[in-house]
């Protein structure tokens, strides 16, 4: 038997209290933690860095009332640039989409028009489809 089994009720509810709090303090500094890790790896060859940055961001937005509060600010001053990071922060994300949606919005400015590949690539795509369709 442990010390708090015989504790009274309320001493034992502070005391786990007190362990949520600790372990939740612990899990966002993990999750800072791995969201510098994936700046640091994102200039590398590779697109490492966002998902690892991403499950980060899970983990802070998880389990600080704070920055999910700052989160939900910045998602409404900014809804362009946050959607792509709630879609993958789903339970089930969608990341292919995801990075196909981000590579055709770098792309388009990026590159000049006539440069554009994944655009032309995506009507290419489109258009066998309905072809396929039509059979």
């Amino acid at each position: 038997m442990t010390a708090l089994s015989f504790a009274s009720p309320r001493v034992r509810r502070s005391a786990d209290d007190l362990a949520a709090r600790v372990l939740r303090l612990l899990l966002v500094a993990l999750g800072a933690l791995i969201v510098v890790a994936g700046f640091l790896i994102a200039p590398l060859p590779g697109p490492m860095g966002l998902p690892v940055a991403v499950i980060g961001l899970m983990l802070i937005l998880r389990n600080s009332f704070k920055a999910r509060k700052h989160f939900v600010r910045f998602q409404h001053a900014h809804p362009k640039l946050v959607f792509p990071i709630r879609r993958l922060l789903r339970r089930e994300p969608e990341v292919v989409a995801v990075a196909w949606q981000q590579t055709l919005r770098v792309e388009r400015v990026v590159a000049p028009r006539r440069w554009r590949v994944a655009a032309r690539w995506r009507r290419s795509l489109k258009r066998r489809a309905a072809q396929r369709g039509q059979r």
